[in-house]
Order: structure tokens, then C-alpha cells, then sequence
């Protein structure tokens, strides 16, 4: 049981796009956290509604986003992310 979770896991967290927006990135931390915690809890069946769950309700976001910075006339630096 733990290599199928562990292997459910990786396979989840290799399927992520790499250049997705902020709520598909929401749904699938969501979908992968409720898995797992389903599966721990209740088995396969758990994994499924677990998955299903979190994918509705989202996950965190686990990007910053695009750092920009810039000098102003004084010379401070100040940077934002997008």
C-alpha cells in the first residue's frame, strides 16, 4: 500500500503543467493532497473521493509567481511578484 501511494504521488506531481495558471495549479495540489489523505484514511476508495474532494475545493499555491524588480531614483531597490 505505501509504494502504490507513493507511486500515485510522484505520478500526480509529475503530471503538474509546468506553465499552468494559478487555478489549475490550485486544483491539482488539491487533487494530489486529497488523495493522499484519502488513501491513509480509507484505501482506494478514500484516494478516489479524496482526489475528487480536493480537486473542487483546491490546494495551495505552491509558486511565487514572476519577481520583478526595479531601482528608484534614490537608488532603493523594490521588488513585487505577480
Amino acid at each position: 500500500m505505501r509504494k502504490l501511494l507513493i507511486a500515485a504521488s510522484l505520478a500526480a506531481l509529475t503530471a503538474l503543467p509546468v506553465t499552468a495558471n494559478a487555478q489549475s495549479e490550485r486544483t491539482a495540489t488539491g487533487a494530489v493532497i486529497g488523495g493522499t489523505a484519502g488513501a491513509v484514511v480509507a484505501g482506494p476508495v478514500g484516494a478516489v473521493v479524496g482526489g475528487t474532494a480536493g480537486a473542487v475545493i483546491g490546494g495551495p499555491r505552491i509558486t511565487r509567481g514572476v519577481k520583478r524588480c526595479w531601482y528608484d531614483s534614490r537608488g532603493f531597490r523594490h521588488c513585487r511578484y505577480r
